[in-house]
């Protein structure tokens, strides 16, 4: 029995050592081996590798994919002719070289983001400073960028290279200030009014004027249509009395009689008039008494 414990507990440290002295590293990470807190070995491909248990050996891992940072904040910049604009960029980079940025930079991802963030920004406002907006905001933004990016490109790779390779820099927006924004837009909403305002008084005036000269056209086809109507009344009445002359003529009696007529009837127009005649004395009332056989008779 104590032998097979002995082996038990053998085979137990023979497989803890063996686990501390392997390590896996990943095809998207570096492997860095230390000895003593000094670099010992960077590993570059993935595998399976072997190391000095520790304390004698410890490993640490850098990310060696391409990374992105983003500007973290929105502090305005100043351009060439002194307005205040927001600029959001990113950058496209990653770890090339882990012994030179473990040396110069730090320990992990983060301490290169923290301090690539800080030479980015004043590379941008460097550049900025020599710029007006509507350069910012034209074709000449590829300009901006480049010449950002060749001045982090300066930088990481000066008299203490980062170890780190900058592929891109990219500016995502340009806008001027909060205050700013404000007022330009304010000045916009103000000339929309005024612009507004200027089309209703236009379109005003227009209505105003099309109503004028329709109610011209109106009263002169009216006056056309009432001269018309007076000719055509004119030349019936003219028409009518030759008629009437004519007929008149023929039979003197008959006109008499019809002029009675037309008297009696002029003269009871409305319901109420009252009229007293003597019976014996009127042409109209003789004819009716006689039942028309004193009425004039008609010459042939």
């Amino acid at each position: 029995m104590n032998r097979i414990g002995l082996f038990v507990t053998s085979l137990l440290v023979l497989i803890a050592l063996g686990s501390s002295t392997l390590f896996v590293v990943d095809q998207r990470q570096f492997g860095v081996v230390y000895s003593f807190g000094q670099i010992k070995d960077v590993i570059t491909e993935p595998g399976l590798n072997a190391k000095l248990p520790a304390p004698f050996n410890t490993v640490s891992y850098i990310d060696k994919r391409l990374l992105t940072l983003d500007s973290s904040d929105a502090e305005p910049m100043l351009t060439a002719e002194k307005q205040r604009v927001v600029i959001d960029w990113y950058v496209r980079w990653r770890i090339t070289e882990p012994t030179e940025y473990i040396r110069n930079v730090g320990l992990n991802e983060s301490a290169g983001a923290s301090q690539l963030n800080r030479v980015v920004r004043n590379a941008f406002q460097e550049e900025i400073n020599k710029r007006t907006v509507k350069e910012l905001l034209s074709l000449k933004r590829e300009d901006l960028m480049a010449a950002v990016k060749a001045e982090v490109l300066a930088k990481v790779r000066g008299t203490k290279p980062w170890g780190v390779d900058v592929v891109d820099v990219r500016i995502t927006r340009v806008d001027y200030v909060e205050a700013i924004t404000e007022s330009v837009y304010r000045r916009m909403e103000a000339e929309r009014k005024r612009v507004a305002n200027e089309l209703r008084s236009t379109g005003a005036a227009e209505g105003e004027k099309i109503r004028a000269d329709a109610d011209r056209q109106r009263e002169v086809t009216i006056a056309n249509a009432y001269r018309d109507a007076q000719k055509t009344k004119g030349e019936g009445d003219a028409e009518a009395a030759r008629i009437y002359a004519e007929a008149f003529g023929r039979d003197p009696q008959f006109a008499q009689f019809y002029r009675s007529l037309e008297a009696y009837k002029a003269s009871m127009a409305n319901k109420g008039d009252v009229m007293v005649l003597d019976p014996g004395a009127s042409e109209f009332f003789k004819v009716m008494r006689n039942g028309g056989g004193n009425a004039p008779a008609a010459k042939k």
